[in-house]
């Protein structure tokens, strides 16, 4: 996998975490699939991969009402991610990404803007022995819309006192794309882990 990375001059790199930076992704499905089946919800594979960058909590609401079902969705995102976490020692970088990382390293400064909790972010990105190269983390907690609204990438880039024109985003889902772009932002799209295993290419940069 190459990405086309497009030409600068950037301030500013901005990652997602979950199956952009670490090959999380084929984990927290497995984890999804535990906690959800516990109460007898479904969830397919291609939905799960669609849904990338949506907050946890956010995803069992649209669960329930889709299979009208009432999961407790605090419970069952905490269930989730405790399973999740007993998954970390498998847990990978994407040697492309890292690549990149280590190219860049001390130039340009690197945030993670995620779905995910900073909590989650934090183990994972430990896990892989990165979490000192990324100078701000922003996590669910940190904005109030959710991809594909903005909010996150402009966080991210206000803690980085760096302006939204000036960061190159590096994510691996559609709203993750849309959110990007939604804050005036460049963007570059890297395959999942589905679409790895199907040969399919990098989307060009946005």
């Amino acid at each position: 996998m190459k990405l086309a990375i497009p030409a600068g001059p950037f301030r500013a790199y901005l990652f997602d975490c979950d199956g952009t930076v670490v090959d999380s992704m084929p984990l927290h499905y497995f984890a999804w699939k535990q906690a959800l089946g516990e109460w007898g919800c479904t969830f397919d594979e291609d939905l799960f991969y669609s849904w990338g960058g949506v907050p946890p909590l956010e995803i069992i609401s649209r669960l329930n009402q889709m299979q009208g079902l009432n999961m407790p969705v605090e419970a069952v995102a905490a269930r989730k991610e405790g399973l999740y976490y007993s998954l970390l020692p498998q847990l990978k970088p994407v040697p492309e990404l890292l690549e990149y990382i280590n190219a860049q390293q001390g130039r340009i400064r690197f945030g993670v803007v995620s779905g995910s909790t900073r909590e989650s972010i934090i183990k994972s990105l430990t896990t892989v022995h990165l979490l000192d190269r990324f100078a701000v983390l922003v996590g669910s907690e940190d904005y109030a819309r959710g991809k594909p609204a903005p909010d996150a990438f402009i966080v991210a880039a206000a803690r980085l006192g760096v302006a939204p024109k000036d960061c190159l985003v590096f994510e691996d889902a559609e709203i993750g794309i849309e959110a990007a772009t939604a804050a005036g932002m460049t963007s570059v799209r890297v395959p999942q882990p589905n679409e790895r295993r199907n040969g399919t290419s990098p989307a060009p940069a946005a």
